[in-house]
């Protein structure tokens, strides 16, 4: 099933069961799905693949994360739980992330198949990392080991 046959199914689901809270993140999800199928036209692709959604999912909770660490600075605990319980339903359509170990052992792996030596070849590693690993990887989480690695 794609993704956005799930936000659709999950959209219904909520809706039925008169959880408002999840029908608004849904809601928002699909709203910003469809803003970034419209930036997307000019490329000539009129719906982004499940690969993109994924990465647009990783925004939002990044933005979300970003947003609870001010809510709870500027002591507004019931924004913050707000966005935690919205960062909880997008997480449900993320793949399982990986641990730090298993990224540590992909990174490692990576640089030996690139032959990295150096920060510049970064870019070599994430390529290999992304096209190895797709969305189960986190490449924000990555990218400073790779760094750290080839002596950043």
């Amino acid at each position: 099933m794609t993704l956005r046959a799930q936000f659709a199914e999950q959209m219904k689901t909520a809706m039925k069961s008169g959880d408002s809270a999840r029908t608004s993140t849904l809601r928002m999800i699909l709203a910003r799905l469809k803003d970034t199928d419209i930036a997307a036209r000019p490329k000539g692709i009129a719906e982004v693949p499940d690969d993109e959604i994924l990465a647009m999912l990783r925004g939002m909770v990044k933005s979300r994360r970003e947003s609870v660490a001010l809510y709870r600075q500027g002591n507004r605990p019931e924004l913050a739980a707000k966005e935690d319980a919205e960062i909880a339903v997008i997480e449900g359509f993320l793949p399982q992330a990986m641990d730090p170990a298993a990224i540590e052992a992909a990174v490692a792996a990576a640089i030996a198949a690139t032959g990295a030596a150096s920060v510049k070849d970064m870019g070599k590693v994430m390529g290999a990392l992304r096209a190895a690993h797709g969305a189960a990887l986190d490449l924000g989480a990555a990218g400073p080991i790779v760094k750290a690695k080839l002596g950043g």
